[in-house]
């Protein structure tokens, strides 16, 4: 399985301000980002105490960027939680299929962009935890057989 983890991307500095860019893979360059983006969406104006999130994908990889602001995402394996604070927009969390997500403690003002490896399905969406620790157990016994 694989684990999630912080990717940085190149930044610019400049006396004018400063610029960060994402590139996907082409046939001659390798990417950013470790898959072909499907998708784009962004989360943003979320209330004082609230979270977003609560749910795994089976299949969907992300990449999730505080473009603006902060915020902190909890993962989930099933078995481990693992907590990254992203305030910085030159890098993103890479977030492996199989992951329960939970996004909260957004600063006043905090963007979370995220890139998808796929189009949006509904399908792909665990949004019970108990079905989820169920498809996590499973998903593991066959890794180990």
């Amino acid at each position: 399985m694989e684990e999630p983890r912080i990717i940085e991307f190149p930044k610019i500095c400049d006396r004018r301000g400063n610029l960060s860019f994402i590139e996907g893979s082409g046939a001659d360059f390798e990417g950013h980002v470790p898959f072909d983006i499907k998708r784009v969406y962004w989360i943003y104006d979320v209330p004082g105490g609230q979270s977003r999130g609560a749910h795994a994908h089976r299949t969907l990889q992300q990449l999730i960027v505080a473009v603006s602001g902060s915020f902190t995402v909890t993962l989930d394996d099933g078995q481990e939680k693992k907590e990254f604070f992203l305030n910085h927009p030159w890098m993103g969390l890479y977030v492996p299929p199989g992951m329960w997500r939970n996004i909260e403690d957004f600063s006043s003002g905090a963007v979370c962009m995220v890139l998808a490896s796929k189009h949006y399905d509904e399908s792909d969406y665990i949004r019970n935890y108990r079905q989820f620790l169920k498809f996590s157990n499973e998903r593991r016994k066959n890794k180990i057989s």
